[in-house]
């Protein structure tokens, strides 16, 4: 726009939460401002192709499955239409059925599933289903005609063999997902053959998952949106990056997610959470089953959980709760049918005078069925008065008929409803109705209409929307909710329904008396509470924000890839190493020169990792580069001189420890460069609350450093020491330190007391001035490699050699004088400066008292300031597993760096 910047609408939101809002917007203009014309008529066109003889009357009742609206710019009158986004819903079954009529003629049915209502009401996106059609089709002439059939519907089907079906299927997902993140454990010693087969299980999981990967790769288009559903495909996200890194990948789960403590039981719990959390934006029902993902991630993998999700080295997963829900107007219009009229009348008539109960749920183990018969049951004994005005219709959904469990349950189910209705019952009514069978949606829709109290008490339950359905259908008899606080739609529904606890059926049973004494006012109020949500978060507003959050997460993980440091050119560095004449190699050593963190699913704390290593790939590299007269290599670090001396005390190079406090070359002793009259008196003090804080954090431990102290918890259970550390912070800063001149230096699990101005960054002019006076260099260094794993506080050590210009000409002396620094000033201003002299020992401290000097003959002036000629092509400074740092590079693990070495050396010693 033209005119005034300050006065002209910004292009583009800046804002995750404006983005947002600003969809949010787009998608109610859209659903308010639309042609009614064209809008049927794209409907009943994509209705024709998903109806067939057998469902037309269903489909009548869906509406439109897609009307053509589409996100505009503001102004949506005056721009044309933007093409849509395609969007590839991937789950294990599609939304239709197939039986095969001849070798080449399929029929095809509409499925009855949970998925299908909500992702068919998302208009703004083209939606193509990618999933296994539910049948075995072996030979090629079979899936040609299959898949013509299906493209009509918009479904693209992935073929599976009846092995991998029984082992991915019926073995790992129903077998060991499904009960686990039901709470039920895993199979128990009265089925240990089954247990032993759960890596050929996993197995077929993972193969399974990577054919749906290789149909998706497929058909995919760049742009478009692959969202990925439920505990059938966790290994999915992972083998889509793979294939394009770049790709819009989200997961839903619609089931609960367990707590760590029960998904740390899953023999492959690691691989599948990391495999998950290869997806952009993985989205649960409610935040408790998000908050167990993360912390299973941070207990499990050690992983760095934020309020947006879940950190790896750089790389955020976002992490968040989406409710689902309903087509609620779907089942508003279906009230006014005349066949769901006249369902309602005959059910008045033949419940009149009686309380209608009811309750519909899966015959599965997590419904809670018996419980909940029980708790009627408990209701009749404690009040004879309701005996024969009150009936309980119970809708017991056949499921997983073949499994032995499931059959049991059945047959205990009817046990007690014969009992029960024994007991209670008359020669003209009995206390309980009870169906092994589905209902139609109309006869579904007029017993929600007559039901007095809904009975929904599901042991776990991912969301269940039986509560929704009933909710949508009560726009005139107000019925009670009585709702498990074990299902997810407690977390949405909770305030206008009862909660109880399934397990306690004498709580059920009391809470059916109050729902039906409740005062009309009361239960009206309950009603219009939940109405309100269920009509507002419907289905097809739940799938429109996870697609338009898992956009807006693609945009901020680009806005972060660009802040992301690029890797390092190694051939560059090698190449300029080979061309310079004295080069200077300063390593840091803990996750730089060490063996990587086993990520095999293993458990950090054990005592092989109490002594860090030298990564055994750099022990030949690193005597190579030794013995180069050219090459000095400096290990700087913060651990103490008996781990360098243990790793490094047979190579000829220089070791400084304890952040260059203490300082040696590998032939001689060690040396301190500790400042004089330095102020150690908060020492004993600190320790005292370090012990402290030892002793209530099992496996937490301390060190007593030459000039810090250093409390460290990567051995503890991570929340808690998190707390812990969080908790010490507080005391030191009220307490010990207050008015002590020292930094407080937080890692990934430690926290660090030192003195006032020990950095990497402050001591490496002491050490090259200390290198020059022991080596007697008369050649400048022109080539620099700074490569290390260095804290953010220690980070100034890359900017110490950072050139005052891009092009500076060779040969320049850089002899400009550093200022003293007062104890209020900004260190992280002093250390960025780029004054760079070697022969201002006094100056580079930061309190009244200078430097004292670790040789009695000082390095003359022309020796320290000559002795750095570094061109900026010249300066490699690499941060490890660091992608936020204020390094010029990054090298991903150790192993980079062992490569890196590696290929130094070898190219060196052919020169």
């Amino acid at each position: 726009m033209s005119g005034n910047k300050d006065n002209s609408a910004p292009v583009t939101h800046r804002t995750r939460l404006e983005r947002l809002l600003r969809d949010r917007e787009l998608r109610k203009f859209n659903r308010n401002n639309f042609n009614p014309t064209e809008e049927l008529s794209d409907g009943v066109k994509e209705a024709e192709l998903f109806a067939n003889d057998s469902v037309t009357k269903e489909t009548e009742t869906h509406g439109p499955l897609h009307e053509d609206t589409s996100l505009e710019e503001v102004n949506v009158c005056e721009r044309p239409r933007r093409p849509k986004q395609r969007l590839l819903v991937v789950a294990n079954s599609l939304p239709v059925s197939a039986i095969r009529k001849g070798q080449d003629s399929w029929k095809l049915e509409i499925s009855v599933d949970g998925l299908v209502n909500p992702l068919l009401g998302v208009k703004e996106f083209e939606a193509r289903w990618i999933g296994w059609a539910g049948v075995n089709v072996p030979d090629e002439i079979g899936q040609k005609a299959l898949s013509t059939a299906l493209a009509e519907k918009k479904c693209i089907p992935v073929f599976l063999d009846e092995h991998i079906v029984h082992q991915y299927y019926n073995g790992y997902c129903n077998n060991v997902l499904w009960p686990l993140f039901h709470y039920l454990g895993l199979p128990q010693e009265d089925r240990l053959p089954t247990t032993r087969s759960f890596q050929s299980q996993f197995d077929a999981y993972k193969k399974a998952n990577q054919m749906f990967a290789d149909v998706v790769n497929r058909h995919y288009e760049e742009g478009d949106v692959v969202w990925c559903h439920d505990y059938h495909l966790m290994f999915l996200p992972k083998c889509l990056k793979e294939y394009n890194s770049k790709m819009k990948v989200g997961w839903f789960l619609h089931t609960p997610f367990p707590s760590s403590e029960i998904h740390r039981m899953l023999p492959s719990r690691s691989e599948l959470l990391r495999s998950v959390l290869a997806a952009d934006l993985i989205g649960f029902h409610t935040y408790d089953y998000a908050r167990h993902f993360v912390s299973a991630c941070t207990r499990i993998l050690g992983l760095e959980g934020t309020p947006e999700g879940v950190e790896d080295q750089g790389k955020l997963t976002r992490v968040a709760a989406f409710p689902i829900g309903i087509d609620s107007d779907r089942f508003i219009r279906a009230l006014e049918l005349p066949q769901v009229q006249d369902h309602i009348k005959e059910l008045k008539d033949k419940f009149s005078g009686r309380k209608v109960m009811l309750g519909v749920d899966r015959l599965d183990m997590i419904k809670g069925i018996p419980r909940k018969i029980l708790a009627f049951e408990e209701f009749l004994e404690e009040n004879p008065e309701w005996r024969d005005k009150v009936v309980l219709l119970q809708i017991a959904v056949p499921s997983r008929t073949h499994v032995p469990e499931h059959q049991k349950l059945t047959s205990q189910v009817h046990k007690i409803v014969t009992r029960i209705n024994g007991r209670f019952g008359t020669l003209t009514a009995v206390p309980i109705h009870h169906l092994d069978r589905t209902l139609d949606f109309h006869a579904l829709c007029a017993l929600y209409a007559v039901t007095d109290v809904a009975l929904v008490t599901s042991l776990r339950d991912g969301m269940n929307l039986v509560s929704y359905e009933f909710v949508a259908c009560q726009t005139s008899k107000k019925g009670v909710l009585i709702l498990s606080e074990f299902a997810g739609a407690a977390q949405s529904l909770g305030a206008g329904a009862i909660l109880v606890n399934p397990w306690n059926i004498t709580e059920v049973a009391s809470s059916i008396s109050y729902a039906l004494n409740m005062p009309a006012d009361e239960r009206e109020n309950r009603h219009n509470h939940n109405f309100r949500h269920v009509t507002t978060h419907t289905s097809q507003e739940w799938a429109a924000t996870f697609v338009s959050e898992l956009n807006d997460t693609i945009v901020e993980a680009q806005l972060r890839t660009r802040q992301v440091l690029p890797l390092l050119p190694i051939h560059d560095a090698v190449e300029r190493y080979l061309q310079s004449n004295n080069r200077l190699l300063i390593l840091g050593f803990n996750a730089t020169l060490t063996e990587p963190v086993d990520s095999l699913g293993r458990r950090s704390g054990q005592i092989r990792e109490m002594e860090p290593r030298l990564h055994p790939g750099l022990k030949e590299p690193l005597k190579k580069l030794c013995d180069d007269q050219m090459t000095t290599i400096v290990v700087l670090s913060g651990s103490d001189r008996t781990i360098l001396d243990e790793n490094f005390g047979g190579y000829n190079m220089w070791l400084a420890a304890e952040n260059g406090m203490s300082l040696r070359l590998t032939t001689g002793e060690w040396m301190t460069t500790m400042p004089e009259n330095l102020n150690m008196d908060w020492v004993d003090s600190v320790k005292h609350v370090f012990e402290y804080f030892t002793e209530r954090t099992p496996r937490a431990y301390y060190e007593l450093r030459e000039t810090s102290l250093v409390w460290n918890y990567k051995y503890a259970d991570v929340e808690f020491g998190r707390l812990q550390a969080r908790d010490m912070l507080q005391h030191l800063w009220t307490g010990p330190i207050s008015n002590a001149a020292v930094d407080v230096v937080q890692g990934g699990r430690s926290v660090e007391v030192r003195a006032v101005g020990i950095t990497k960054g402050a001591a490496i002019d002491r050490i090259l001035r200390q290198i020059v006076h022991n080596q007697g260099m008369r050649t400048p260094i022109d080539y620099v490699l700074c490569v290390g794993h260095f804290l953010a506080k220690d980070e100034d050590i890359y900017t110490f050699f950072e050139p005052e210009h891009p092009s500076e000409s060779p040969g320049i002396v850089r002899t400009k004088s550093v200022p003293k620094v007062p104890y209020g000033g900004s260190r992280a201003q002093y250390h960025r400066q780029k004054q760079r002299s070697l022969s201002t020992l006094e100056g580079n401290t930061a309190g009244s008292a200078g430097w004292r000097p670790i040789v009695s003959d000082r390095v003359s002036e022309h020796e320290g300031s000559s002795i750095l000629d570094l061109k900026r092509e010249n300066y490699f400074s690499c941060a490890v597993s660091r992608k936020q740092s204020i390094a010029r590079y990054l090298l991903g693990t150790s192993d980079d760096v062992v490569a890196l070495l590696k290929q130094m050396a070898d190219s060196s010693s052919l020169t």
